[in-house]
């Protein structure tokens, strides 16, 4: 099982509830409560996704994933935010960053592209439905942001990016992002980038401490190490079904969904078949039972069932189809509104 640490859904959860959301009934859904909700727990990656999904479609502004994310505490990354404040100067500190992120309560994978003068920091989105996308977007663009300014208030220096990318289109009114992240905001891009001056990178951390950075990297390997574990005996067959559950139009393919896993692709297909599964046989599974809702609602045509499950062309789900039911979308629905 894939699972990330439950502190940053607590973190976002505390926003909430001091903006007077209720949230009893959304945890209540999924069986959970605030009290079950241990600060040091662990939960799945899968039924988070699912929250969070839930929660952007329930939220009153379209923008108020970027104030979650500046909720999350600096210390709350344990020995990983010590690892950082250890590093001889700001560009180890992000290296650690990038190799370390899975200790983060980030689900979009991190990258760095170097440059002659600015350098850009990426989150690369995850392929969910909306809301959801664009509300983890901001949440974790949010939240990574935060963790640049919490050095930077530890340490005395200057890590503000001088401009930012966001990967979706520009809202009715930017302003609160460009007030939060402080310089210019482009909207549109593939994916998020923070770039900052390469000068600012160089600079010399005043808390450098090379024998605490060893013993900070030790619990961060143990940490990982666990995590891999935990990932060997989950049941990774559920968490795919799970997953592709959010999606009601199109669905992702199997390099995304092993994304939001946390896991690359090769070991999310390895694993599917020591299952005795695959990527495709529960993709079809997931349309199968997604084209049966569609079209026994009657209001659809067999053109925009297709479309709506992904397909460029209603032939090739119609094939699908006789594949699935043994006879055609069109002859399965006559059959389900014969009288018995």
């Amino acid at each position: 099982m894939t699972t990330q640490p439950v502190l940053g859904l607590l973190y976002m959860l505390n926003t909430l509830r001091a903006q007077g959301f209720d949230l009893a009934p959304v945890l209540a859904s999924y069986g959970l409560s605030e009290a079950q909700l241990a600060p040091g727990a662990r939960i799945d990656r899968t039924l988070e996704l699912r929250l969070l999904c839930d929660l952007a479609g329930r939220l009153p502004r379209a923008d108020l994933g970027l104030t979650l994310g500046q909720g999350f505490g600096f210390t709350g990354y344990g020995p990983f935010s010590f690892l950082l404040l250890t590093c001889a100067n700001a560009y180890e500190a992000l290296q650690c960053g990038l190799r370390y992120q899975q200790l983060t309560f980030l689900f979009s994978p991190l990258s760095f592209v170097p440059g002659d003068r600015e350098s850009a920091l990426c989150l690369t989105p995850l392929e969910l439905p909306e809301p959801g996308r664009r509300f983890l977007v901001d949440v974790e663009m949010a939240g990574t942001y935060k963790l640049l300014l919490d050095l930077q208030n530890n340490l005395g220096l200057s890590l503000r990016a001088v401009r930012v990318e966001v990967p979706y289109p520009a809202p009715a009114d930017s302003r609160p992002y460009e007030s939060y992240y402080g310089c210019p905001v482009r909207f549109g891009s593939e994916q998020t980038r923070f770039w900052i001056a390469n000068e600012h990178l160089q600079l010399k951390l005043p808390t450098a401490d090379p024998t605490a950075h060893a013993y900070y990297r030790g619990q961060c390997d143990e940490r990982l190490a666990q995590q891999l574990q935990e990932q060997r005996g989950g049941d990774v067959v559920t968490q795919v079904r799970q997953h592709l559950a959010l999606y009601s139009q199109g669905y992702p393919d199997a390099a995304q969904v092993a994304a939001a896993l946390g896991l690359a692709e090769r070991t999310l297909r390895h694993q599917l078949s020591a299952a005795g599964s695959s990527y495709r046989q529960l993709l079809d599974e997931t349309r199968f039972s997604r084209a049966r809702q569609l079209l026994l609602g009657g209001a659809q045509s067999v053109e925009q069932v297709a479309l709506a499950l992904g397909y460029a062309e209603a032939a090739a789900f119609i094939h699908a189809f006789q594949r699935w039911a043994g006879c055609t979308p069109a002859a399965w629905r006559r059959e389900q509104a014969a009288p018995e």
